[in-house]
Order: structure tokens, then C-alpha cells, then sequence
């Protein structure tokens, strides 16, 4: 049991459903619109975002059918990302979403599918304003222990981190930036927030993704984390590197697991560790009564 009367079960359960928080009844899905640039479909705006946006008729253009594009007019992705810039300056200086107040100065790119060029680039803290898809590299570290069992490295975030100081987090976890690959934000990442050197970080093993779609006051998230496993030898040790970490943590799986669906977690984080407890048969389909939710909630795209 994993807390008073609710099964370890049930609450993995009640995780995958916040993060995609999206899907459900009552959502605000129905009433955003579709937002296209360049033609292409990027993305959702909530409702609270669109009255904002008809402040800017030389950016956005109000189309039938809950449709708002970028104005055709901006061709280029210079043009495109120095309007939208524009707009959300002005907005932050506004103080008129509460996610802009965590401004990072950090880009990410905008395209309706990962292997698409991309349209444009804005803020990474304004991307829920319009539910385009954010990317991150997540890294599992684990390593074997003597009787075989295997023991996962957990990270605690730093307890002045911008968002979610102190909750527990992937031994490496780091948001894709503008201009930059998969491989590059994977070695960057481990680097910086473990201290793990190249030729150790290279060895980690792509093994897919988790996508998930939730909102909450801030808007629209729709995230997908590409992920890796890493094993590392049991002399091996991940160290604090530029302050994003608090502490790292040599957990028994069992352990983990009880821990991911705690409010102790940060939630995608514990998506990204019950993808690695259902691909290494920690949960099996004949004894986990939700297997099948389980598996299907980890890979709900936008």
C-alpha cells in the first residue's frame, strides 16, 4: 500500500490522469482554439489567453472555426520570433499571466511535429500560453547491485530552484533549447546538473518516450520527453554540478516505485520512472490491475 486505504495502484492511476488533466471532463479543450503558423497547426490557446491576444491584430490574425494563426504576413522565422517576443514582453511587463513571471531568457523551438523545421522560437516559460509541444531529454541512472537487484539514482531539486524546489527528479532531466539536438541537451544536462563526464554519458541508451497533456492555471502543457536509460557501475556516483541539485540518492527500485507516487515526485519525473518499472517488468500485467491504463497514459501526445 503506498497510502491510508489507496492502493499503489490507484495512485499511479490518479498521477497519469493530473498530467493529462487535459483529456478530462471539464477541461478547457473545448473552448480553446487551434493556433497555426505558417499553416501548420503548433498548438491550443485557452480562452483567458485569446482575449489578451486581440490586443495584437498585427500579430494575430482571429480566423473561423476557433482558429488563430500568426499573421501570414511574418514569413520568416526571424519575423516570426521577433513578433511573438514582442507580444509577450509586452504582456510580461503587463504582469498579465503569472508564467511569465518565471521568464527564463531560454528559447525553445515551435513546429507541429518534432522532426519539422522549425516555424519559429519563443520563451520557453510562455509556451503553456499557446500549448505548443515542449521536448526534454529525461535520463534514467541505475546500476546493479550484488544480488543482482537493480538500484536507481534519484536527484532532490535544489531547494531555491525556480519550480518545484526539493521534490525528487530523474538522476538527469533538461528542457531541448532552441538550435539544440537530443544528444547535445543529453551530454549538456549530465554535465551540468551531474557532473557526468562525456565518455560515461554517451553510453546512455535511447529508449523512447513519454508524452503527456495537462493544464492548470498557467494553461495548456503538452510535453514529450524523449528518455534514456544509463547504467552505470556500482563505484560510479553522480555529484552536484551547477546547483540544480540538491542531493542524489541510491535507491532500491522498490523504494523508487513507493516514493513516484507521492507527492514527493515531481510528476513527470514519476512518469518517466514508471515507463522504466513497466520496460524492466517491475509490473507485470497479470498481478497490476491497471497495467493497461498505465501504459496508455504514458504516451497521450497533444
Amino acid at each position: 500500500m503506498a497510502g491510508s486505504g489507496v492502493s499503489w495502484s490507484e495512485r499511479a492511476v490518479r498521477l497519469l490522469r493530473r498530467m493529462n488533466s487535459f483529456y478530462s471532463a471539464g477541461s478547457s479543450r473545448c473552448q480553446c482554439w487551434h493556433f497555426s503558423v505558417g499553416g501548420m497547426e503548433v498548438g491550443l490557446v485557452p480562452p483567458a489567453v485569446l482575449e489578451q491576444l486581440r490586443r495584437f491584430p498585427d500579430v494575430f490574425t482571429f480566423k473561423e472555426e476557433k482558429r488563430l494563426e500568426l499573421n501570414p504576413g511574418l514569413a520568416s522565422y526571424h519575423d516570426r520570433s521577433s513578433a511573438m517576443d514582442r507580444v509577450l514582453q509586452r504582456l510580461r511587463e503587463e504582469e498579465r499571466f503569472t508564467c511569465l513571471q518565471g521568464w527564463r531568457d531560454e528559447k525553445y523551438e515551435v513546429m507541429p511535429q518534432f522532426s519539422d523545421p522549425p516555424l519559429m522560437c519563443m520563451e520557453r516559460a510562455a509556451t503553456s500560453l499557446f500549448g505548443v509541444k515542449r521536448y526534454g531529454v529525461h535520463v534514467n541512472g541505475f546500476t546493479r547491485q550484488p544480488d543482482g537487484q537493480l538500484a536507481m539514482w534519484v536527484a532532490r531539486r535544489s531547494l531555491s530552484k525556480q519550480t518545484y524546489p526539493g521534490l525528487l527528479d530523474n538522476m538527469v532531466a533538461g528542457g531541448i533549447a532552441s538550435q539544440k539536438g537530443i544528444r547535445d541537451t543529453l551530454i549538456k544536462e549530465c554535465a551540468e546538473e551531474a557532473s557526468i563526464p562525456e565518455c560515461i554519458a554517451a553510453a546512455a541508451r535511447p529508449v523512447g518516450t513519454v508524452s503527456y497533456t495537462y493544464e492548470d492555471g498557467e494553461g495548456v502543457f503538452s510535453e514529450c520527453q524523449f528518455v534514456f536509460d544509463l547504467e552505470v557501475s556500482s563505484d560510479f556516483s553522480p555529484s552536484v554540478g551547477d546547483g540544480e541539485v540538491h542531493q542524489f540518492y541510491l535507491w532500491p527500485i522498490e523504494k523508487v516505485k513507493d516514493a513516484l507516487v507521492t507527492e514527493e515526485f515531481k510528476q513527470n519525473c514519476a512518469l518517466v520512472v514508471l515507463d522504466f518499472l513497466i520496460r524492466h517488468s517491475y509490473l507485470h500485467p497479470d498481478t497490476e490491475p491497471n497495467y493497461l491504463e498505465l501504459v496508455v497514459g504514458l504516451h497521450r501526445p497533444l
